[in-house]
């Protein structure tokens, strides 16, 4: 038997030391402790807002630590906008929001990479306003229903 083509194959393989050494990289980051600190907390925060297939298919993308980050939450009933995110994240981690957005720029960079443009355009559609600009890509008005 032979292996099936993945929809969305990772653009680059990498190991979760890979991965924190590149967000330490975006983030400017002191130390790779520090790194760690804000993979696991905006990976925790996006697990909670991830859900379907765009989540087991970004899970599969990400080296096995930061996948299990992911997946160890339990998706919110209520979607946060992308604003809603950063500010959710500040409070649970009990820091500033700006601190959370500079967090979540450095990492989800690393991730936009890993996941690759189609199914970033995937995660993209499932979420509420603002998340583009999250993830580093540019944020275009979708249309509104008719009144």
């Amino acid at each position: 038997m032979y292996d099936q083509p993945r929809a969305n194959p990772p653009l680059t393989a990498m190991t979760f030391d890979q991965m924190l050494e590149r967000v330490r990289y975006e983030g400017a980051y002191p130390t790779r402790e520090r790194a760690e600190e804000a993979v696991r907390t905006v990976l925790a925060a996006l697990g909670r807002q991830v859900t379907g297939d765009e989540r087991v298919d970004l899970a599969q993308c990400l080296p096995v630590e930061a996948a299990l980050t992911l997946t160890a939450q339990i998706p919110d009933t209520e979607q946060l906008t992308g604003w809603g995110f950063v500010k959710d994240m500040a409070a649970r981690a009990g820091g500033t929001p700006a601190t959370a957005r500079w967090d979540t720029g450095a990492v989800l960079a690393v991730v936009t990479r890993l996941a690759g443009p189609d199914l970033l355009a995937r995660i993209l559609h499932r979420l509420p306003d603002g998340y583009a600009l999250l993830f580093g890509q540019a944020e275009l008005r979708r249309p509104q229903p008719a009144a």
